[in-house]
């Protein structure tokens, strides 16, 4: 992932900052390389008034040491007597975790014929629609892309509620 930021860095960013994306990350920071964080650090103060799309990397992230961290916080909450046990629901949960700022993906499109979400924004990923593909990412393109949201826009989305079931 080192090298992937130095090309960003290097080649895309003017490109990220002309076409209005934000770039973000969540996962363990302090535990990144030197060289790492200041690439990562550049291209987010780059694009930091960009409001289009966000490109988040996830570098260093784990959905179960995220959801952990988030429980800490919480539980320190808590036990500081800022909230009550009974104040504990999913929207504090939510409001703890590393893409608090983020909307819910619509859409994980999972390459190199992978079936797994493996460890990967499990909270956030409840009522998100699932692309699968045997293609690489390195080889995943525009045409990939377009597929995957093509057959995304003719799914029926339900948010979890059943067929005729008005709630969503």
């Amino acid at each position: 992932m080192v090298a992937d930021f130095k090309v960003i860095k290097i080649r895309f960013l003017p490109e990220l900052i002309e076409q209005n994306v934000r770039v973000e990350m969540i996962g363990n920071f302090d535990a990144l390389p030197p060289h790492t964080k200041e690439a990562i650090v550049k291209a987010i103060d780059a694009t930091s008034s960009n409001d289009g799309l966000v490109l988040n990397f996830a570098m260093n992230y784990g959905s179960r040491l995220e959801m952990v961290e988030a429980v800490k916080e919480i539980a320190r909450l808590a036990v500081d007597n800022q909230i009550a046990i009974e104040e504990i629901d999913e929207s504090l949960i939510e409001s703890r975790l590393m893409t608090s700022h983020l909307p819910e993906p619509d859409l994980l499109i999972r390459t190199s014929g992978e079936v797994r979400l493996s460890n990967f924004m499990l909270w956030q990923l409840a009522y998100s629609e699932f692309s699968f593909t045997e293609v690489l990412w390195p080889d995943f393109d525009e045409s990939c892309m377009l597929s995957a949201i093509e057959e995304f826009q003719m799914r029926n989305r339900r948010f979890g509620s059943v067929e005729g079931d008005k709630g969503v």
